[in-house]
């Protein structure tokens, strides 16, 4: 080879450089074919060049297996319980877990983080998410693309935008305002593109008033590109072009590949044929393609396709650490709702029999083989794992109990009966694909906890499930719930680890739990309007009052707050303080207060900084959660944690000028331990 040919495989150049190189010597045609996937998996190769395929994988969880060749992988917590730890650095340490993963079965691009707000409790794919609340979802989801990254690993923050149902998802158009896109369901994207320099983006299938996310030039180009400033490529959900208008719509918004299954691709828009006859017609420039196409090489540079292997991170599957970090993981996100007369920790040493009962109890969520894809959807769709093994919630406390308590089936000769209720990942509850069609659990399993207290006054209902529930006419006659959320691989030894003691749960809602669905902002007026649509609009009409933004508006009392979690030991906040009374525009300040455990036990709390505009020109929220600081404390200790406030936190998106404004007046900035729990305040004044 010349020296020429040799240059965009020169590691010693800068990636642009390399970029330019290989971009050059790609005749029209080889451009065209970059922009079709080869498969489920794989990006089509250019032979003539060297060029291999790009790998990419699902899910949010852990690689799954259907694009990696059917091999076993750590299977860490779902979205929401990541949510609920409200921890960025253990965020960051799965990332580059799952990121070691990827690389050893293969594949560059981990197609997640998925960062969609959960506008509805009925939403399918909560428990793939992040939170109801823009601010924690914007500071968690760069922590995971972080660590994916540092390993050189693409993360793909997903889905892009306003997914926020199945029910109809590949037609439904999400009618919803420019200040609620700015101010709820963009955050999220925005950060993980300018905090966390995601490689990859991946497009909705739905439609974001009026036009299909893949071929959104407002959002692909406008705000993604121009905007924001990234730089790496948008791919297509998996067949989310074949309903879009165009070929050259999407090519022209800045959609780069269109990946689909084998079954779709005589349908999708941007296939070599199609592309080839759009070009040849003139509907889209080679300038266009070039751009399009150049930031996908960009990505293939980054994560090493065409460099010496020797010099890339290691892969590694299913080693103890990542096992280890996903039962830290699993037991750092699940969240003690309630627990009177303090009847956990269960001691061990005066507990003789326990009951373990409820259909969660030994169901496992997991695919074990390969057959199981053949029920996709009942094991939560594309986020599902394969992973080598996984322990239930009976294995977990069966283990922990061994030769030393007693493990029965009958609740009414036990010391304590634990129900293992919530949902599973089947079309009605938390899957891919399908929205549920009501907050309530089951009749069957509400009869077995009322039951089963009736027996035992020492009942404890463990939820295994990714979304909220209703808990009306058994919540009052259990001491004691814990959300475990879907835990992954370990979650069985997790949950006992908690159960027991092991570990002081620390975990906060990161999404409302209402009491009954009308409570909740997409559900409150009734209408099929605002959910799930009517005529092929669902209707926004709640705005920026979501979540507990629309409870505290309405003076309505959540089942459990946003923010929401207790431990086995106690807090006590100091006053808040402010390091100055009064900021001008483009300034920021410290607020500190002062945490102790007050308690026996070693914790951790999530201390939490709500602001509250006092007096402002337009409508906004009581509160909005603008700062979090999670802090682990031994007995006894006391520490002084401080959050900035800058004014971009003060700030509110105007429709009318087209711009943020943070107007002058006065601030209250609350600090406590979850959205009603408020421990103390202190002033500002914006000047």
């Amino acid at each position: 080879m010349t020296e020429r040919q040799d240059s965009f495989r020169n590691q010693g150049l800068q990636v642009g450089a390399r970029v330019e190189d290989l971009l050059s010597r790609l005749t029209t045609d080889e451009k065209l074919k970059l922009c079709e996937g080869k498969n489920f998996a794989l990006t089509r190769p250019i032979e003539r060049l060297g060029i291999p395929s790009l790998g990419l994988t699902d899910g949010p969880h852990g690689v799954g297996p259907h694009g990696t060749s059917w091999k076993r992988n750590t299977f860490f917590s779902c979205g929401i319980l990541m949510g609920a730890t409200w921890n960025p650095a253990i965020l960051e340490e799965f990332g580059a877990a799952v990121a070691r993963e990827c690389r050893a079965c293969g594949r560059h691009v981990q197609l997640g983080p998925g960062m969609n707000i959960m506008r509805s409790p009925l939403c399918g794919r909560n428990f793939e998410y992040l939170s109801e609340d823009p601010y924690l979802a914007k500071k968690l989801a760069p922590a995971t693309i972080r660590g994916l990254q540092s390993q050189r690993i693409a993360a793909c923050a997903k889905h892009y935008a306003c997914n926020n149902q199945e029910t109809w998802r590949m037609s439904v158009s999400a009618e919803v305002g420019e200040r609620a896109l700015r101010e709820i369901y963009l955050p999220a994207f925005e950060a993980s593109v300018r905090d966390g320099d995601v490689w990859t983006f991946m497009c909705c299938y739905n439609k974001v008033n009026g036009v299909y996310g893949a071929e959104n030039r407002d959002l692909i180009t406008k705000r993604l590109r121009d905007e924001w400033g990234f730089k790496g490529f948008e791919m297509s959900d998996w067949g989310a072009t074949v309903p879009a208008s165009s070929t050259e719509a999407c090519v022209n918004a800045g959609l780069s590949l269109d990946m689909h299954v084998t079954v779709q691709k005589p349908f999708i828009k941007m296939s070599f044929r199609k592309l080839r006859k759009a070009f040849a017609a003139g509907k889209f420039t080679e300038e266009v393609l070039n751009e399009n196409v150049r930031r996908l090489l960009r990505v293939m540079f980054l994560v090493g396709l065409f460099d010496d292997p020797a010099t890339l991170p290691k892969g590694e599957r299913n080693t103890p650490e990542h096992q280890a970090l996903a039962r830290k993981l699993a037991s750092d996100g699940m969240v003690l709702l309630k627990n009177d007369k303090s009847i956990l920790p269960l001691d061990a040493g005066k507990v003789k029999r326990i009951a373990v009962l409820g259909p969660n109890a030994r169901k496992r969520t997991a695919l074990r083989h390969a057959l199981d894809v053949l029920n996709l959807m009942g094991f939560g769709g594309s986020s599902q794992v394969m992973p080598p093994h996984e322990v239930t919630p009976a294995e977990g406390i069966g283990e922990r109990c061994a030769g030393r308590i007693e493990i029965v089936e009958s609740a009414d000769v036990a010391d304590v009966a634990i129900v293992f209720a919530g949902l599973n990942h089947a079309p009605g509850g938390d899957s891919e694909g399908f929205d549920r069609k009501r907050l309530e659990l089951p009749g069957k399993q509400v009869d077995l906890i009322n039951d089963t207290a009736a027996k035992n006054p020492n009942t404890v209902v463990v939820l295994v499930s990714g979304s909220p529930v209703s808990m009306e006419g058994w919540v009052d006659k259990v001491p004691a719930v814990l959300e475990a959320w879907y835990g992954g691989m370990e979650a069985g030894r997790a949950i006992a680890d908690i159960l027991f003691g092991d570990v002081n749960p620390s975990g906060k809602l990161p999404v409302t739990f209402p009491k009954q669905l009308s409570d909740s902002p997409a559900h409150a007026s009734g209408s099929k309007r605002m959910w799930p649509g009517e005529n092929g609009k669902v209707h926004y009409d709640e705005g920026i009052f979501v979540g507990y933004r629309h409870f505290d508006k309405h003076g309505i009392e959540p089942l459990f707050p946003f923010g929401h979690g207790l431990s086995y030991t106690t807090f006590e906040y100091g006053d808040v303080k402010a390091s100055k009374p009064r900021i001008a525009a483009g300034e920021s300040l410290t607020v500190s207060v002062d945490v102790k455990n007050v308690g026996t036990r070693a914790g951790a709390e999530v201390v939490q900084l709500y602001v509250q505009d006092v007096e402002a020109s337009v409508e906004r929220p009581p509160k909005e959660l603008k700062g979090f600081c999670k802090v682990f404390l031994e007995p006894g200790e006391q520490r002084t944690v401080t959050m900035d406030v800058g004014t971009e936190d003060l700030s509110f998106y105007d429709e009318r000028e087209g711009r943020w404004v943070a107007e002058p007046g006065k601030f209250v900035l609350h600090v406590g331990s979850s959205s009603r729990d408020i421990r103390g305040s202190a002033e500002i004044q914006l000047a």
